[in-house]
């Protein structure tokens, strides 16, 4: 796992610069340290189920689709062989 590194003090005076308050700068930096702190990895098990429940999910749909397709298709025969 990658660590970022990231130096408070430095974006602290870089918002200053730009025109935030002290306070301000301050607050705006601890909001982004607690969310990089609260970042998770995506593990391998996690894509690995996303990925379990995509396939399951398309073969239910195809399995639909070939059924619809299949009864479409035995009603079309039996009209064809009605007019006949």
């Amino acid at each position: 796992m990658t660590t970022i590194t990231f130096d408070t003090h430095k974006f602290i005076r870089r918002l200053e610069s730009g025109g935030f308050t002290s306070e301000q700068a301050e607050a705006v930096t601890d909001a982004i340290k607690t969310l990089q702190d609260e970042q998770r990895p995506v593990t391998q098990e996690y894509l690995d189920f996303r990925l379990k429940t995509d396939l399951a999910e398309l073969k239910f749909d195809l399995i639909k689709w070939v059924t619809g397709a299949l009864i479409a298709q035995a009603a079309l025969i039996a009209a064809m062989v009605k007019l006949l």
